[in-house]
């Protein structure tokens, strides 16, 4: 590892503990598992098929976007995944006990930050009116990540930067056809 590879690296890991240090509030943990619940996956298909069902002029074609774009995303994911192997900030440091039980055994990128902000983006994109609790909601989420100690900063960055990265390329290939 290089001296620019070190110092972000260290760089990471006290961002990583400031936030996690911030989650020894008594409620914060309860708090944090009750918002990254939201990004296991069931509340977008539920939010998707609602909307789908109720809304009748974009309804369907918020549904079928997100599909699409989630498509997209997540064989991306889960070859970084597979490909850069970085531990979990619980993995690593004797002191961090998650609040959770992990997924799966690699941090990098958050699957639930890329998620949220797929769900985010879409959501915007048909519904711009919802775009600030979209992107607060999709911060949250990831945030709540580091909080319950399986993922670092960078983690959640590099997930957003995926999902929003899917969310542009699927959505304007949506828009060629």
């Amino acid at each position: 590892m290089n001296a620019l590879q070190q110092r972000i690296v260290a760089f990471d890991v006290t961002l990583y503990y400031l936030c996690f240090g911030t989650c020894r509030l008594p409620v914060m943990p309860t708090i944090s598992r009750l918002i990254s619940k939201l990004g296991d996956g069931v509340f977008y298909l539920v939010t998707g098929l609602l909307v789908a069902w109720l809304e009748l002029e974009n309804g369907v074609n918020f549904l079928l976007a997100g599909l699409f774009v989630f498509a997209i995303e997540l064989p991306v994911y889960i070859f970084l995944k597979r490909a850069i192997k970085r531990d979990r900030p619980c993995d690593r440091f004797a002191d961090v006990i998650p609040q959770i039980t992990p997924s799966d055994k690699f941090s990098l990128p958050s699957g639930h930050a890329a998620a949220a902000f797929v769900f985010a983006s879409v959501l915007s994109y048909y519904y711009p009116s919802l775009m600030l609790p979209a992107y607060t909601l999709a911060s949250l989420i990831a945030l709540a990540r580091v909080f319950l100690g399986v993922h670092y900063p960078t983690d959640i960055l590099a997930g957003a930067a995926l999902g929003l990265t899917a969310s542009v390329i699927g959505l304007n290939l949506i828009d060629l056809f």
